[in-house]
C-alpha cells in the first residue's frame, strides 16, 4: 500500500492496505475550501481545532486545576502552560499525519501493525472513550444538580438523552457540530471571565506562576498535582479525533495543496488550544484567588468549589457562572467523544454501526458505574470516580502518542511532508516524558495499594 508523496510527486511506500472508505464518510471532504484569498481559505479550515480543544477543558480537567490552585496558589500555572504546549505540538502532528497520508490514526495503526496488536490498541482506545464519557457524565450531572437541583443519580440518567443532540447536529452537517462546540466554548470562556473579574486575582502572581519553580519538583504533593495536570490535559481520544476531522476539508490533493492544508490546520489547532490554555489557566487562577487566597485549604470536589464561591467572592453570581460553564463543558465534550468513538471503531475494525446505537452503548458503559457509585457512596464517590477516569486516560495516552510519533517520523509514510527534525525531536521527548509519568503513576499506585 502506498500513501504520501515524495519530492518528485511519486507515491511513497507507506501502510500495507488500501485506502478504503474514510471514517465519518458522510463528512469526509464535505467542507468546501474557497479558492479566494488566503484569509478565506484559512477560515475554511477553522473548526476542527475547537472540537479538539474541548477535550482539553472537559469536566475531568477541572478537579486537578482546582486542587492545584486552592492548595498552591498560582505556582502550578507552569504545569498548565507546559501541558498545553505539549498538546499543541501533538495535535499539529495529528493534522500533518492525516493530510500527508489520507489516514486517521486508527486506520494507520490497523494498517501498520499485526492484527493482535491492532486489536489491543483498539480495546485500549475504547477504554479511553469510556473513561472520557465517564467524566462527561459526572460533570454534566453535577452541572444539572448545581443549576436545577436535580439529584446526581437522576442527572446521570438524563445524560443518556444527549444522543438526540448528537444525532440532530450530525444530520445538519459538520459545520453545525463545529458551531455548537464553538458556542459552548465561548460560554465557558465568558463564565470564567466573569468569575475572574469578581475574584480580582493578583496579576504579578499570575505572571510569576507561569515560570517553573524548583518547588514543583522538590515538593512531593506539588509534583503529584503537576503530574495530574499534565496527565489530565493531553487526552488519547483527541489524537484519533483530530486525524479524522481535519479530513472534512476538501483541500487540493497535490503536494502544494497538502502543504497549505497542513499549515492552515496547524494554525486552527494552535489557536484553539491557545484558547483552551486560557480556560484551563482561568480555572486554576480562580481557585488560587478565591480559595488559596482565603485560606480554605485544598478544594478537590466540584460541588464544594461551587458552594464556596458565593461566600468568598461576595455574590451569588459566581457559583451560577461556575455551574453554567461546567454544564457547557459536559455538553460540548459529549459531542466530540461520540465522534471519536465512531472514528476509533470504523478505523480499527472497518465496522460501521448506527450512531445512536454506538452512543447508547458507550454512554451506558459510563452511566452504569457512575449511577452505582453515586447510589452507594453519594457525591463523594462521584468525585473520586471523576479522578479515576483521568487516571485511566493518563494510562492509555502512551498507546496513542507513541504510534503517532513513530508514524510522523517515518519518511516512507509521510514522504516530503514529514515534520521538521526539531518538531520530531520535541515529540519524542514528549512521548518519553508521558511514558515516564505514567510509569511513575503505576509505581506510586502499587506502593500505596
Amino acid at each position: 500500500m502506498r500513501y504520501g508523496h515524495d519530492e518528485d510527486g511519486l507515491q511513497a511506500d507507506g501502510f500495507r492496505h488500501g485506502r478504503g472508505e474514510a471514517t465519518l464518510a458522510g463528512a469526509h471532504r464535505s467542507v468546501r475550501v474557497d479558492r479566494g484569498s488566503t484569509m478565506r481559505r484559512l477560515l475554511a479550515f477553522i473548526g476542527p481545532g475547537f472540537l479538539v480543544a474541548v477535550g482539553y477543558m472537559d469536566p475531568g480537567n477541572w478537579a486537578t486545576s482546582i486542587a492545584g490552585g486552592s492548595e498552591f496558589g498560582y505556582t502550578l500555572l507552569a504545569a498548565v502552560l507546559l501541558s498545553s504546549l505539549m498538546a499543541i505540538l501533538l495535535q499539529a502532528l495529528c493534522a500533518r499525519l492525516a493530510i500527508a497520508t489520507g489516514r486517521d490514526l486508527a486506520q494507520a495503526c490497523r494498517d501498520a501493525y499485526p492484527k493482535p496488536v491492532a486489536i489491543g490498541l483498539w480495546l485500549l482506545a475504547e477504554l479511553a472513550i469510556i473513561a472520557t464519557d465517564l467524566a462527561e457524565v459526572i460533570g454534566t450531572a453535577i452541572g444539572l444538580k448545581l443549576l436545577f437541583g436535580l439529584p446526581l443519580a437522576w442527572g446521570v440518567v438524563v445524560t443518556a438523552l444527549d444522543v438526540f443532540l448528537v444525532l440532530y447536529l450530525q444530520s445538519r452537517g459538520f459545520r453545525w457540530i463545529e458551531a455548537f462546540v464553538a458556542t459552548m466554548i465561548l460560554i465557558i470562556a465568558m463564565c470564567f471571565v466573569g468569575q475572574l473579574l469578581l475574584a480580582q486575582p493578583d496579576i504579578a502572581a499570575i505572571v510569576g506562576g507561569l515560570i517553573p519553580a524548583p518547588a514543583i519538583v522538590a515538593d512531593e504533593r506539588m509534583l503529584y498535582l503537576a503530574l495530574g495536570i499534565l496527565g489530565a490535559t493531553v487526552m488519547p481520544h483527541n489524537l484519533y479525533l483530530h486525524t479524522s476531522i481535519v479530513q472534512t476539508r476538501a483541500y487540493d490533493l497535490d503536494e502544494s495543496g497538502r502543504r497549505e492544508a497542513i499549515r492552515f490546520a496547524t494554525v486552527d489547532s494552535t489557536v484553539a488550544l491557545g484558547f483552551a490554555l486560557l480556560v484551563n489557566a482561568s480555572i486554576l487562577i480562580l481557585a488560587a484567588a478565591a480559595f488559596h487566597g482565603q485560606g480554605t485549604g485544598t478544594v478537590e470536589d466540584l460541588t464544594d468549589a461551587h458552594a464556596l464561591l458565593a461566600p468568598l467572592l461576595g455574590t451569588a453570581l459566581a457559583p451560577i457562572l461556575f455551574a453554567v460553564a461546567l454544564l457547557a463543558s459536559g455538553l460540548s465534550s459529549t459531542v466530540t467523544a461520540t465522534l471519536a468513538g465512531q472514528i476509533i471503531m470504523e478505523g480499527f475494525l472497518r465496522l460501521k454501526i448506527p450512531v445512536a446505537l454506538r452512543r447508547l452503548i458507550t454512554r451506558g458503559l459510563a452511566i452504569i458505574p457512575a449511577a452505582v457509585i453515586i447510589i452507594l457512596y453519594g457525591d463523594a464517590g462521584a468525585a473520586e470516580l471523576l479522578v479515576l477516569s483521568q487516571v485511566v486516560l493518563s494510562l492509555q495516552l502512551p498507546f496513542a502518542v507513541v504510534p503517532l510519533v513513530l508514524f510522523s517520523a517515518d519518511r516512507r509514510k509521510m514522504g516530503a511532508l514529514r515534520a521538521p527534525v526539531w518538531a520530531l525531536g520535541l515529540a519524542i521527548l514528549i512521548a518519553v516524558l508521558i511514558v515516564g509519568l505514567n510509569a511513575k503513576l503505576v509505581i506510586d499506585f502499587l506502593m500505596t495499594a
